[in-house]
């Protein structure tokens, strides 16, 4: 195995710092032993902390989620918007969806701003309305991100943020050589946000945890 040189050594040093940089509470270490005992990898600590930075600049009214896993993203998320904002999130396993209703519950949302739908994007986000939300946060499966991104900008108000989780696709996305199914959607979604003004008004890509690509609907 090739050695790191200095440089990237340090760079994975800053990586590691800024990740640990969060102090989390007991609610989201409760999600995050639920997420343990469901087999689900929740976002990194310093995901977690972004996305509530990005609710709280943002400040969106209305949210989806694909991916609702434990709730531990959900939970971050909310804690950014402002008081009264509204969290869809969709995800076919119920069972976690129940662990997310508790850590809600425990962190004290109401039923009525967390919506909690057990079905997959395909299926539920073309009754979602279009036009209607503030943000979109994605962490499902990167084979269908292509289909996603685009319901993602039917649904999304002018001036909303699609965030997509895990962009580097483990650190894959980088190395050209990498051709797996995954990477290659994830690249070329990126060049969608980038390139396609005439619906993406600007986009960035930050290395926190595995990866957030950013994306503001024109």
């Amino acid at each position: 195995m090739k050695a790191l040189s200095p440089q990237q050594t340090g760079k994975y040093a800053s990586w590691a710092f800024a990740e640990a940089r969060p102090v989390e509470d007991d609610v989201l270490l409760m999600a995050r032993d639920r997420s343990a005992e469901l087999g689900i990898t929740p976002v990194s600590e310093g995901t977690a902390s972004m996305l509530t930075f990005l609710a709280a600049a943002s400040r969106p009214q209305t949210m989806v989620e694909l991916g609702t896993g434990a709730g531990v993203s959900g939970l971050a998320l909310m804690r950014g918007a402002p008081t009264g904002a509204v969290l869809t999130s969709l995800d076919p396993d119920a069972e976690a969806q129940r662990a997310a209703r508790e850590v809600f519950v425990a962190d004290g949302y109401p039923s009525s701003t967390t919506r909690l739908i057990a079905g997959r994007g395909r299926t539920v986000l073309p009754k979602l309305s279009a036009s209607a939300y503030d943000l979109v946060f994605i962490d499902a499966d990167p084979l269908l991100l292509e289909y996603h991104v685009t319901e993602a900008a039917r649904v999304l108000r002018s001036g909303g943020t699609v965030i997509i989780h895990d962009a580097l696709d483990q650190d894959r996305v980088p190395r050209p050589a990498v051709r797996d199914a995954s990477t290659v959607m994830l690249r070329e979604v990126d060049h969608t946000l980038r390139d396609d003004t005439s619906v993406w008004q600007t986009s960035a890509l930050i290395p926190t945890g595995t990866g957030l690509l950013l994306a503001t609907r024109a």
